[in-house]
């Protein structure tokens, strides 16, 4: 029902479908979500991609022709992070706090964590494939031993920890919504964490084969850190946040995208510019390097993109068209207005399916949690709610905590009756089935 954000999702029933779709041309765009693309990783050899979305789903891709091979469906909520492991098997953390492993060709996650009482934002595989670690909102920063046993937990942030990175030597650095990015000592060593204080809160981290740390955040500021996180440069890229970061597997580039979907691509030994990716103009989520002269992209059109590194071109056809607005042939309509901020995660038709959020089309008289393809919690299963005209009112009025207890959206309400009015009367026109 109403708008749910990224991040703010939760658990799901476990499957494993495979995607059915016609071969896409090399080189291609890869086109297979139906939410923005949240999380990118690719295998070291270059040619398999995971990607995870606010669509709750996570795909694997043959980077060679541009064909997805499976989805998977497992957490309940944005698959927030993604990470593949040196032997195959492919990570995913999501919005409900729990960590999956998989086999590629599996029907299941072959393991699943569970110790994080919040979102899981980023996930980092050691350099020597041993060990997986985890940043989560729940303030803590977790690492574990993919071969079993007993995992480590690193707290101190103050907020959100947003991105992990395991630095060489297999120490760990964290980057959070505190402002601080923290260096970690390695499991099991009694010293403090180094602690640096930066002016702006903290969205994306990664580590450089020297030891150099990258971060960047709400500032749009890209810094460039010593092995120690002593300051060394910055990259001014305003105005909008940085919320990804990706370093070339040399180290010498830095990718970094921001929320008005611009990428800058930066020389990091001499901390400039050196060209921008020209895309569509909406957020880009996810960054990585597939070789030292390819970049992918996963954004806000639900696509991933290759781009050619030696100057910043598009691998085929950049399709700079955005998804379709379903808006458009409500012009005017102040109910339409008011629905906006719902239509990045819920499409209004059958053709436009469950995104972030599940489908409204035919939403009048449907009992709560029962849109067909989308994963609910059992708490909303469990609810005894038909949605119609007054139901939908007073979901905004109230707010959802109070009155869908254990929905997945954040807090809000609409203050204004004749806007809730509006609201109402413009999805019972726009959701009516044919």
């Amino acid at each position: 029902m109403p708008p749910l954000r990224p991040a703010r999702l939760r658990r799901a029933v476990p499957t494993l479908l495979l995607l059915l779709v016609a071969p896409a041309p090399a080189l291609a765009q890869m086109r297979g979500h139906g939410g923005p693309v949240r999380a990118l990783a690719v295998t070291q050899d270059g040619r398999t991609a995971i990607s995870g979305s606010f669509d709750q789903s996570a795909i694997l891709w043959s980077l060679d022709d541009g064909t997805a091979r499976q989805v998977l469906r497992f957490h309940e909520g944005a698959v927030n992070a993604v990470a593949a492991l040196p032997d195959g098997r492919f990570a995913t953390g999501g919005e409900d706090g729990r960590i999956a492993l998989w086999q590629p060709g599996g029907t299941a996650p072959v393991r699943v964590f569970s110790e994080h009482r919040g979102p899981v934002a980023g996930l980092a595989v050691s350099p020597d494939g041993r060990s997986l670690a985890s940043a989560s909102w729940d303030e803590t920063v977790r690492v574990r031993p993919l071969a079993g046993g007993e995992g480590e937990t690193f707290e101190g942030h103050k907020g959100n920890v947003n991105a992990v990175a395991f630095l060489p030597g297999g120490r760990l650095v964290s980057a959070g919504y505190d402002a601080t990015l923290r260096i970690w000592p390695r499991p099991g060593e009694p010293d403090p964490p180094r602690v640096v204080t930066l002016s702006s809160p903290l969205n994306a981290a990664a580590a450089a084969p020297d030891g150099e740390i990258v971060a960047a955040g709400a500032d749009s500021t890209v810094r460039i850190l010593r092995p120690d996180g002593s300051p060394r440069a910055g990259v001014e890229l305003g105005p909008s946040p940085v919320i990804a970061l990706a370093l070339s597997p040399d180290g010498r580039r830095i990718a970094a995208a921001t929320v008005a979907g611009a990428v800058a691509v930066i020389d990091r030994a001499e901390a400039r510019v050196l060209f921008n990716l020209v895309g569509p103009g909406l957020p880009v989520w996810s960054l990585a390097f597939r070789s030292d002269g390819e970049l992918v992209t996963g954004g806000g059109d639900r696509l991933l993109r290759r781009w050619d590194m030696r100057g910043g071109t598009p691998i085929g056809s950049l399709a700079m068209g955005r998804p379709p607005d379903e808006l458009a042939r409500f012009a005017g309509d102040r109910g339409a207005e008011v629905f906006k901020a719902c239509a990045a995660c819920h499409s209004l038709t059958p053709e436009g399916g469950n995104r972030a959020g599940p489908t409204l089309s035919g939403v009048f008289g449907r009992r709560i949690a029962t849109a067909e393809g989308y994963n609910f919690s059992e708490a909303l299963r469990k609810l005894d709610i038909v949605w119609n005209a007054e139901t939908i009112a007073r979901l905004f009025e109230v707010g959802p905590a109070r009155y869908t207890p254990g929905t997945k959206m954040p807090e809000q309400t609409v203050g204004s009756a004749a806007d809730r009015e509006a609201l109402v009367r413009f999805l019972e026109k726009a959701t009516r089935q044919p």
